[in-house]
């Protein structure tokens, strides 16, 4: 290969660079994905797992939106738990397991099956820019590739180094090189970089695990799905484990604390604040006398084991020396110890909402480089700047959803606005309208969206037409349909609630606490409905979560409204800050740092006051 000409290039393999990849393929544009190694296309670089605490809710609304993410967690799946069901409906998050030689696995035949996408395994080395906008780029072999729009996706491999104690050594990855050039080339056009940090734990072999020293962690009863299409269901799910760190493992990791880069100066990048090393939390939290692991397989057909909480950049000999003195751990052997990695990342605020850079023109970033850490926050960028790469292309307004209709609007907005100096991790606290946001109701909020943008397809539509005409048809019934004492008092009495002595509407028993559709399904008023149209659990679900939570909702609903009055006052790109004295210095400076869109992002910037606010809506007329 010489020269080629392709729509947009995907500089990367991960899962930005696979979701980035896959939109814009199927939204018709010729798509060139450039990685350094084929064979780790969509591989989990660290946890065997999908999903989470509001990462759960960003892979349905990938799904919704006609993304991969969920289907392909659901056909490499080995258990799925939905977590925080003792909480409200916006707290539900589901989380999976995944066979990680599978999950790579299903991403490549997913990629292969698409037309319009094509394969190179090169490192990108260089970036061909004119006049402020970008051409292409040019590979270690050489090689010129040119394109309508580039997306960068390098993940931790820009200028990748990686810490084991005393150690360093060049890579991206445990086992490959790291990416050299393009950090490099950005600067020279202007770009603002810094440097993060992130670790993985050390990974064991679970032929020498006492599992009966361990707490089994099952998965759900009932799993479910991660997609909406609901077409793989997980089988013979397999358990993980927890465990305890004690003061014994303390104290030999803490003799090794004057070895580790952490600590001796080596580690300049910050780390995730949230997902901190065992270094950290015994540090932090020295009061605590042990720290709670989570023993994970990698895989049904495989001896290795990811020690979820343990991970660490310490001397080898340290971790595996620690790690023995574990309850269960005893006999442990180690497959590989566990790192730290710092890399090159790019302040986002140097981003639009699409995610194109400011200072070139169809350039776009998505993942790590633009400082998130997790597989989810990364494979949503890639679909927004895939899907966006597209529309610039054909000459179409961005893509950009708000904070109110997603988390992945929440994300990108909290990135693009505020920007990050440490790992940016999702959780569902950094969304004002969580209890919009749930992750029951993705397809919901989405799918019509996906569908208008040409991703959900047929098949999406209709399931999502069905459910929507049984949903409201079943609210109808329940708001207008009487129960009698008759029929609901026994249950009201095993559920130590008070009984009612006349007849009452469905939807206002249904809206207490302790009761469920379980205890009014076979009411007369319902029995013909579900007769007709049968028991949908989905769908019930999502009718009782509706009820009880109407107020809420409806109150939830005012506040967007209210919001929206900001995001629809849009700001000039021009606009010149400085012309307002009355607004605060560093108000100014940030403004005119960030160039807000509208005055509601404007509101969200660091810096900018509740007065400097009143001072823009003044001066533009409001």
């Amino acid at each position: 290969m010489t020269q080629r000409k392709y729509d947009i290039i995907v500089v990367g393999g991960g899962h930005a660079g696979c979701e980035a990849a896959s939109a814009a393929a199927n939204l018709g544009k010729r798509v060139l994905l450039i990685t350094m190694n084929l064979q780790t296309i969509g591989q989990m670089s660290c946890n065997p797992a999908m999903g989470g605490i509001a990462k759960g809710q960003i892979i349905r609304e990938i799904d919704a939106l006609g993304g991969y993410s969920a289907i392909i967690t659901d056909k490499t799946m080995i258990q799925f738990k939905m977590l925080n069901k003792s909480k409200g409906p916006a707290m539900w998050s589901p989380r999976a397991q995944s066979d990680r030689m599978q999950f790579a696995h299903a991403w490549r035949v997913q990629l292969e099956n698409l037309i319009n996408l094509d394969f190179w395994q090169d490192m990108v080395v260089d970036l061909i820019i004119k006049n402020g906008v970008i051409k292409g780029v040019i590979t270690a072999l050489g090689t010129k590739i040119f394109a309508k729009c580039v997306i960068l996706t390098n993940g931790t491999f820009l200028n990748g180094e990686i810490h084991v104690g005393e150690k360093q050594f060049k890579g991206g990855r445990s086992g490959e090189r790291a990416s050299y050039g393009i950090s490099a080339a950005l600067e020279k056009a202007g770009f603002k970089t810094g440097r993060m940090k992130t670790g993985t734990p050390p990974r064991i072999d679970g032929r020498t695990i006492n599992y009966n020293k361990l707490e089994e962690d099952a998965g759900d009863i009932e799993p479910k799905n991660f997609s909406f299409l609901k077409q793989d269901n997980v089988t013979d799910q397999v358990p993980c484990h927890i465990g305890y760190t004690n003061k014994k493992v303390h104290e030999i990791l803490e003799k090794g604390f004057k070895m580790s880069p952490l600590f001796n100066g080596n580690i300049k990048g910050l780390g995730p604040r949230y997902c901190p090393s065992i270094e950290d939390k015994i540090t932090r939290f020295n009061e605590k006398e042990q720290h709670q692991i989570f023993v994970e397989p990698e895989g049904r057909e495989t001896c290795e084991v990811y020690i979820n909480g343990f991970s660490t950049s310490l001397p080898e000999n340290v971790q595996h020396e620690a790690l023995r003195k574990i309850k269960g751990f005893e006999k442990a052997k180690m497959l590989r110890p566990g790192y730290a990695i710092e890399y090159d990342y790019f302040p986002p605020i140097q981003l639009n909402h699409s995610l194109e850079t400011k200072l070139i023109k169809n350039l776009f970033f998505a993942g790590q480089i633009n400082g998130t850490t997790g597989y989810e926050e990364a494979a949503c960028q890639g679909l927004s700047a895939g899907i966006n790469a597209s529309f610039k292309i054909d000459g179409k307004n961005p893509f950009i959803l708000k904070r109110n209709e997603a988390y992945i609007g929440v994300l990108i907005d909290d990135l693009v606005t505020k920007g990050t100096n440490e790992p940016y991790r999702m959780f569902t606290s950094r969304a004002e309208h969580r209890i919009l946001l749930r992750q029951d109701n993705a397809d919901l909020r989405l799918t019509h969206i996906g569908a208008k943008i040409g991703l959900a397809k047929e098949d999406r539509a209709s399931r999502l037409n069905n459910k929507e005409a049984y949903i409201e048809e079943l609210l109808n019934l329940i708001q207008n349909k009487n129960i009698s004492p008759k029929e609901i008092n026994p249950a009201l009495e095993s559920l130590g609630e008070s009984t009612i002595s006349i007849n009452t509407r469905i939807s206002k028993i249904l809206s207490r606490p302790k009761v469920s559709f379980n205890h009014v399904i076979e009411s007369k008023s319902l029995k013909g409905f579900f007769n007709k149209l049968g028991i949908k659990e989905d769908e019930i679900e999502q009718v009782e979560i509706l009820t009880k939570y109407a107020g809420y909702i409806e109150k939830e609903r005012e506040n967007v409204e209210k919001s929206n009055r900001l995001e629809n006052i849009q700001i000039p790109s021009k606009f010149n800050y400085n012309n307002i004295k009355s607004i605060s210095s560093e108000g100014r400076e940030k403004l005119s740092n960030i160039k807000p869109r509208t005055i509601g992002q404007a509101s969200r910037i660091s810096g900018v006051s509740p007065s400097d606010v009143s001072v823009l809506l003044v001066y533009m007329g409001r």
